[in-house]
């Protein structure tokens, strides 16, 4: 999302910075430094050393706004400037409460009254902010649903670039269906390889593209093999050419257990390809069931299969859903977003430096 903002950031009325934790976590430090951003690293180790370091990068480059991604950073920063009231601080909730471990969910429910204001990014995450109680003089902060996307202008890029059937010797008449996220428990990939094998028995040249990385991928490799879909499933771990794989696809699946908002969907449907989704976190305010691909429950390969088919057996249906798909996406556009929170810093700051 910052690297998707970062070209419409209004660098006249406000001075950005960004700021992470720990040395590794250092994937998006190089784009945002080829932007023209300064990036400071706040810690060396793990430890709460690094809300001292974040007061004194505060005083010394005079900001007046802390916009945080991470509860643990939120919490951090909320007590960092707990009684500075001249700092303000915005906090986007990316996930459900109901999704965090007991000590994040604790420390982020009795911090959470010092926000000044609080995106969230769909309305499913927004129903799940729930605490008891305010501590003494607090008010409730404001909770708003600010939907978070891709960047048309840097999808256009892959508009004419071809050559992934090639690339990875797949058919060039063979239907693709495809995925982008992490292979992890909650984006529900061992329901992807099962709905495979159920749609290979009807479309036995059917492909499966598998773009991420993450803890389970020798697991999921290994189930992959034990279901004999060496072949038919291609897992490509970590690609920077995403959007140039998406626009391969003939349908985008995401199988997840729960969700915020999934930006590689709304990438995949700006690229105009229906989907087939689960019924989790945000993903229904973002897939009409029957308009812009279908809705299926989470955990259920047999729907997820059978959905799949629909799509890859009726050629004007994927055209008709991807059309759909990509009207939609606009709604997501990362300038709305940007627009809307820079808004949000004026009201907080007037002509604030950021």
């Amino acid at each position: 999302m910052l690297v998707n903002a970062a070209p419409y950031l209004d660098v006249e009325r406000f001075h950005y910075q960004f700021a992470y934790l720990l040395p590794y976590k250092n994937a998006l430090v190089g784009e945002l430094e080829r932007a023209g951003f300064a990036v400071h690293c706040l810690n060396g180790a793990r430890g709460p050393q690094w809300m001292a370091r974040l007061r004194r990068l505060v005083k010394e480059q005079r900001i007046d706004i802390i916009h945080a991604h991470l509860p643990y950073t939120a919490i951090g920063a909320r007590l960092a400037f707990n009684r500075d009231r001249k700092v303000r601080i915005v906090y986007t909730e990316h996930n459900m409460w109901t999704r965090y471990k007991a000590i994040t969910a604790w420390g982020n429910s009795m911090t959470f009254a010092r926000n000044d204001h609080v995106f969230t990014v769909s309305n499913e995450v927004k129903g799940s902010v729930r605490y008891r109680s305010l501590p003494a003089g607090r008010r409730r902060p404001r909770l708003e649903t600010l939907y978070h996307g891709p960047d048309p202008e840097a999808l256009k890029q892959w508009a004419s670039v071809d050559g992934v059937r090639e690339e990875l010797g797949i058919p060039h008449d063979a239907p693709i269906v495809g995925t982008v996220a992490n292979l992890k428990v909650h984006k529900g990939y061992q329901y992807l390889l099962q709905a495979a094998v159920r749609v290979r028995e009807l479309i036995p040249d059917v492909r499966f593209i598998c773009v991420g990385l993450g803890p389970l991928e020798d697991e999921l490799r290994r189930k992959s093999e034990q279901l004999g879909l060496n072949g038919t499933v291609i897992f490509t771990g970590f690609r920077d050419d995403a959007p140039r794989l998406m626009k391969s696809f003939d349908v985008f699946a995401l199988p997840s257990l729960h969700e915020g908002l999934p930006i590689a969907l709304v990438e995949a449907m700006m690229l105009g390809k229906p989907a087939v989704v689960t019924r989790a976190g945000g993903t229904p305010e973002v897939v009409e069931d029957g308009r812009q691909g279908f809705l299926v429950e989470s955990r259920d390969p047999e729907a997820l299969a059978d959905r799949i088919i629909s799509l890859l057996s009726d050629a004007s249906l994927r055209q008709r859903m991807g059309a759909e798909a990509k009207r939609r996406a606009a709604d997501f556009d990362i300038r709305r977003s940007v627009a809307r929170m820079e808004h949000l810093y004026d009201e907080l700051t007037g002509s604030a430096r950021v």
